[in-house]
């Protein structure tokens, strides 16, 4: 059974690293949003990852007899699933019609991909050649972008159509490829590691790849895309963490979240993004960022680290909190 963690975009085995964040100042008003803060029954440690226009939250938990997945109604019904008999499923991504995609683990410990359909129904499906498979992101068709690791270890992209069809693809001279966010047209943003860094790239419909790098970047990590093509991400440049958004044109608007390491995690379609940055005093704190560049902080009520994962349209943020005992929960933030 595998131990519960907290999903970052980035995958631990190949960046290990925390940097600082030098900059602007961070507005320190406290905004009167809401909170709802949740657990499916029996939970240990809850992780919600996605949510859609609806207010729908996907994600998953650990409990003693090992990791759910779960979904999450507006109206705060939590239905627990598993992708096969053996508990290890994980779900990562959940659409507007309520398609959710994710992995899960099978008794020998070896991950595979899933679809569970709005009706509860799961097909299960792997790339040809995979060890590993792990789907990051589902769009509206029911399209799904993720990596599967090959018999040699290498991390490839891959696109599954709404057919089943599955295609592999690498930008130029990638060792490891990570596609994080598809939009409704197709189009997918990631990262890929070329040996000595990463870089991030933009995949278009007609399988078109171009890779883009912020001024001044050593390493960059996108994190997700919106229905424009607007990408957000992160990016070192002189040794601190930046935020960044990369309109459909390629322009790169750049910006700082206080002071303390930072990681963007999502965005709408209307630009706004979220994620977390680590004060100078400790202690992960939720950010957003509108379209107008306007940067509040948050925390939900009684947290000691707080880690925002996923926005919609209407602003509502979902993630998880720690507790003092270092507990992880399930939260919805509402405007």
């Amino acid at each position: 059974m595998r131990s519960f963690r907290r999903v970052e975009f980035v995958p631990a085995a190949f960046v290990a690293a925390v940097l600082c964040l030098t900059g602007r100042s961070i507005s320190t008003a406290e905004a009167k949003e809401a909170y709802a803060t949740f657990d499916p029954a029996g939970s240990t440690n809850t992780s919600p990852l996605s949510i859609n226009s609806s207010g729908v939250i996907a994600g998953y938990y650990e409990d003693p007899t090992g990791v759910h997945g779960f979904v999450r109604s507006a109206d705060g019904t939590i239905t627990s699933f598993d992708a096969d008999d053996y508990p290890g499923t994980e779900p990562s991504s959940i659409n507007d019609s309520g398609a959710v995609a994710g992995s899960y683990d099978d008794e020998a410990g070896i991950l595979h991909g899933f679809l569970r359909a709005p009706d509860g129904t799961i097909t299960t499906f792997d790339p040809t050649g995979s060890t590993a498979t792990l789907p990051y992101s589902i769009n509206e068709r029911g399209t799904i972008a993720g990596t599967y690791f090959d018999s040699v270890g290498a991390a490839q992209g891959f696109l599954r159509a709404g057919d089943g069809t599955i295609k592999t693809f690498n930008p130029a001279g990638s060792q490891d490829t990570f596609p994080v966010s598809i939009n409704m047209d197709g189009t997918i943003a990631g990262y890929y590691w070329d040996g000595s860094t990463y870089h991030g790239f933009l995949r278009d419909s007609n399988g078109t790849i171009s890779s883009f790098d912020p001024a001044g970047s050593t390493m960059t990590v996108a994190t997700g895309i919106n229905r424009s093509g607007t990408i957000a991400g992160y990016f070192v440049g002189d040794e601190t963490y930046k935020g960044f958004l990369r309109a459909a044109g390629g322009t790169f608007t750049t910006f700082d979240v206080g002071t303390g390491s930072v990681q963007v995690t999502g965005i709408n379609q209307k630009d706004v993004t979220t994620g977390y940055f680590d004060p100078v005093r400790g202690h992960k704190t939720g950010f957003t960022r509108r379209e107008s560049g306007a940067v509040s902080q948050f925390r939900v009520p009684g947290a000691a680290a707080t880690f925002p994962q996923s926005i919609n349209d209407q602003r509502w943020i979902t993630g998880n909190w720690q507790d003092r005992d270092r507990v992880y929960h399930g939260f919805l933030q509402t405007p």
